[in-house]
């Protein structure tokens, strides 16, 4: 034997080429798991004989703004769903009328696959990760696994568009702040499904906040119009675009959304089924009545303001991704309905908690997978789905303690969220007052090198939680 021979490392455990063939091409494998995956995936749901409900209810819509028909007077498929969202969704959805119902639920399909995968893209960009592996790399991988999400599921399984509103927030979240048309794609999102526009309560409320410091400071007025104001304000004006566009194309449709069908909540569906996974939903199960009334109100306004507070002030203190993630927790918490496909907003949530983990070492590490693996079984196990449900037989009405439990799975997800929020913003405030100095958001800069909010000061409050 030769003396290099004698001289080269050797693994004990024998050679791995599965493991050297990761190192050498770890894209290439991501990807090939990726296909896999999502292979397995379709087939799963396809012998599952998945309906794409809601997909037949948006061509619907499609048929029926094409038409000149009443949007609001009509009911769609053997269950007779009617329409609920704004008149400019239907007209986003007249293309669906021009492909088969076949060839419309294949292209529903691989179109929410790819769309997996951007939300999977915009959240690793808005957390800053990976720091090593190349980020298609790691965006395939977890593709492959957080597909397997029950929201992710659900979408897929009726052929909701819960993932490309994600897409639309994330993509505007995530661009720098300098960028003067950021605020579109929330915008847009608002118009098809009100539920994001308190995303553009949030961005305003941060602005207001630190254009309110840069004139106490001395700062004129055109320094104070912050980028956040502008992207508000942008979202702002692409939502009341849509709004415009609908009465003029749809008239007499959108007089009537906007004056009636928007303040009549209970017409989405029954408040306290599982798949509601609001505060409304689990408060309705909790007190046994389909009118928990004045208490969610209550209960809504409360986590409205504490959210949207948290939020803010994440953003002020550079923290973009969990400013990011509690007014999306936020917003599914208050909103009157939540159906459990709407929380796909748990794949970002995932990955913030899982770069936490990564983050540091140790116990803090420890305790940051411990919380993700918990959150992962939240969104992961169908755990919901496991207690008595019945559409129209209220079996809700009548749930035990561990029962209520499963069924507010979501709601106590987004609790979580907004609880760890807080404790990293009191301890950002604390460590400041400490050093004297102000947060990221006095001057306007994130902490993090790409504007996502990831930096050293992340990093340190991170170790203390």
């Amino acid at each position: 034997m030769t003396a290099p021979e004698l001289e080269a490392p050797t693994d004990p455990r024998g050679p791995r080429p599965l493991v050297g063939a990761v190192r050498r091409h770890p894209t290439l494998v991501a990807a090939l798991a990726c296909l896999v995956s999502f292979a397995a995936f379709w087939v799963v749901q396809r012998l599952a004989h998945v309906s794409m409900i809601d997909l037949m209810v948006y061509r619907a819509e499609g048929w029926t703004a094409r038409n000149g028909e009443d949007l609001y007077d009509m009911v769609a498929t053997s269950a007779h769903l009617p329409n609920t969202y704004p008149p400019f969704a239907a007209l986003l959805f007249i293309p669906l009328t021009f492909f088969g119902v076949g060839t419309m639920r294949t292209l529903a399909t691989a179109g929410n696959l790819v769309l997996l995968v951007a939300v999977v893209h915009l959240s690793l960009r808005l957390v800053g990760r990976p720091r090593r592996l190349p980020r298609p790399a790691a965006t395939l991988a977890l593709s492959a696994l957080l597909v397997w999400c029950e929201p992710v599921w659900t979408t897929l399984r009726y052929g909701q568009i819960n993932l490309l509103l994600a897409v639309m927030v994330l993509w505007d979240l995530t661009r720098r702040d300098g960028n003067r048309w950021a605020g579109i794609g929330i915008g847009i999102a608002a118009g098809i499904k009100l539920t994001p526009a308190l995303f553009v309560v949030f961005l305003a409320l941060a602005g207001a906040v630190r254009a309110g410091r840069m004139l106490r400071s001395g700062a004129d007025r055109r320094a104070a119009w912050n980028p956040w104001l502008r992207q508000a304000a942008v979202a702002t004006g692409t939502f009341c675009a849509t709004v415009l566009l609908s009465a003029i194309a749809l008239p007499r449709d959108s007089h009537r959304f906007w004056t009636q069908i928007v303040f009549a909540a209970d017409r989405v569906g029954e408040v306290e089924i599982t798949a509601n996974q609001s505060l409304r939903g689990a408060l309705a199960r909790l007190l046994h009545t389909d009118t928990p009334g004045t208490a969610w109100l209550a209960l809504a306004a409360l986590t409205a303001a504490a959210g949207l507070a948290l939020a803010a002030g994440s953003l002020l203190r550079g923290q973009r991704s969990w400013a990011t993630l509690a007014c999306a927790a936020t917003a599914l918490l208050v909103s009157p309905i939540s159906w459990s496909h709407h929380w796909v907003w748990g794949v970002p949530m995932l990955i913030l908690l899982g770069s936490e983990a990564l983050e540091n070492t140790g116990a803090a590490a420890r305790r940051w997978w411990a919380v993700t693996a918990v959150m992962g079984l939240m969104f992961c196990s169908f755990a919901l789905w496991w207690v008595p449900h019945r559409w129209h037989q209220h079996a809700e009405l009548h749930q035990n303690g561990g029962q209520m439990l499963l069924s507010a799975v979501y709601p106590l997800a987004g609790l979580t969220l907004l609880a760890l929020a807080a404790v990293r913003l009191r301890r950002l405030t604390r460590r400041d007052a400490r050093g004297g100095a102000g947060g990221p958001g006095d001057t306007g800069a994130d902490s993090g090198g790409d504007g996502t909010g990831t930096g050293p000061r992340q990093a340190a409050v991170a170790g203390d939680i």
